[in-house]
């Protein structure tokens, strides 16, 4: 096995670090949308683990959103969930957040973490693949196992 670029051994890390044994795997081809990831990984488009970032537009504090690659999510629900009314987040933003480039957000291992809501429709799931760092770079996990190493809150996040 080939060494992991600089970002993915960072989640890899992290992972180690949380007990979890997630193995983080570069693949040769991006997986840059839950579309292309799904079909790289032979897996239903719904077990995609998407890291959408929003910005507090009170506290000005990140918000991780960690939703089904099926689900768009609903920013009226988290505003209700977290009280706060949220902004969009460009990719600087994300990048000084996170420390990861969109397309390729993990769940965890953020530079400044926030607020982090766990799409309750990933529990349905024994597996669940979430971004390893870059678009290349992704791990299977059991979505309670995210759920407890990135201490999300579970949520009802799905557009419609």
């Amino acid at each position: 096995m080939s060494a992991l670029s600089s970002s993915a051994q960072k989640v890899q890390d992290a992972l180690t670090a949380l007990g979890s044994r997630a193995i983080v795997v570069e693949h040769e081809n991006p997986g840059r949308t839950a579309a292309e990831a799904a079909a790289l990984l032979r897996c239903d488009i719904a077990q995609i683990a998407k890291s959408i970032i929003f910005k507090n537009a009170v506290t000005g504090r990140s918000v991780l959103v960690i939703t089904s690659g099926a689900n768009r999510v609903d920013e009226k629900k988290v505003t209700a969930i977290l009280g706060d009314k949220l902004a969009k987040a460009d990719a600087a933003f994300v990048r000084e957040q996170t420390g990861f480039a969109i397309g390729g957000v993990p769940p965890l291992a953020h530079t400044n973490p926030g607020a982090i809501l766990l799409d309750i429709d990933l529990l349905k799931f024994d597996q669940v693949f979430p971004a390893g760092g870059t678009p290349h770079a992704m791990f299977a996990i059991d979505p309670n196992e995210l759920l407890r190493i990135c201490g999300a809150q579970v949520a009802d996040v799905r557009l419609g």
